[in-house]
């Protein structure tokens, strides 16, 4: 939070001294685009267990679309204010793999077996931004509130074999949970239903009120719902969105 807070004033600050562009009056608009997420947290192995990687490069690929308004604070359209519903698919997986003495398996001695388990989740967001328009670009900051309303389990195992050949079986019926409890396709009664985020953004935007713009979300609310556990395990919400949108002018 206190980065998220640094960089905002950072933006702020040099917005502050760029030349003010009337963003339009009041837009409405869609936008569609690419959702980069996974879960952390100091406790956060005690969940997923020992394989989980939180690396920047293990994250999950979604992708998110949904309507946003622009709605102008001040009279030449350096301030507005920006609220969005979004569909945004969110997420993790995990990875795994057995190496060793692992048998033979269709007259094949087996090499290797990775295993990937991904815990697709599918949340309405709504950002209700501050933004500030200078010279096309943007930025944009404050809270978001989120509902979980499904979640759906994949899973695939890859077998290699000292042939070189491979085989990849997908089940996407069972999920093991951090508990190790097996789940069907779209349980989610061990996920917390709602979500508070904070959203810091960066973008650019057309006189045409075409756009594109970076930001990231952190959510507050443990994903995992353990109100019944003395001592429950931390995971938060981390997700990168790059959006293209098209906010209509109205004047």
């Amino acid at each position: 939070m206190k980065k998220i807070a640094a960089l905002s004033l950072a933006l702020i600050s040099a917005a502050s001294v760029a030349h003010a562009q009337d963003a339009g009056g009041f837009r409405i608009g869609v936008k569609v685009g690419g959702t980069y997420s996974n879960i952390s947290g100091d406790n956060v192995s005690q969940i997923t267990g020992a394989n989980y990687s939180t690396d920047l490069g293990d994250y999950k690929l979604g992708y998110n679309a949904g309507i946003g308004l622009s709605i102008p604070l001040s009279s030449d359209g350096f301030f507005s204010f920006a609220p969005e519903l979004l569909y945004n698919r969110k997420g993790y997986e995990i990875q795994s793999k057995q190496t060793g003495n692992l048998g033979t398996e269709n007259g094949k001695t087996v090499e290797s077996r990775e295993l990937e388990q991904k815990r697709v989740l599918h949340y309405l967001d709504v950002p209700l931004l501050a933004k500030i328009n200078a010279g096309g670009l943007f930025f944009e900051l404050g809270p978001q509130v989120s509902y979980l309303f499904g979640s759906k389990n994949k899973q695939q195992t890859t077998t290699k074999y000292t042939d070189g050949t491979k085989n990849k079986v997908d089940n996407n019926g069972e999920f093991l949970d951090y508990t190790g409890i097996s789940r069907d396709d779209a349980y989610k009664s061990d996920l917390a239903q709602f979500d508070i985020s904070g959203v810091a953004g960066i973008g650019y935007m057309t006189d045409g009120g075409i756009s594109l713009g970076l930001r990231y979300a952190r959510g507050f609310n443990s994903l995992i719902d353990t109100k019944d556990q003395d001592n429950e395990p931390k995971a938060f919400n981390n997700a990168f969105t790059l959006q293209l949108g098209y906010l209509i002018p109205t004047k």
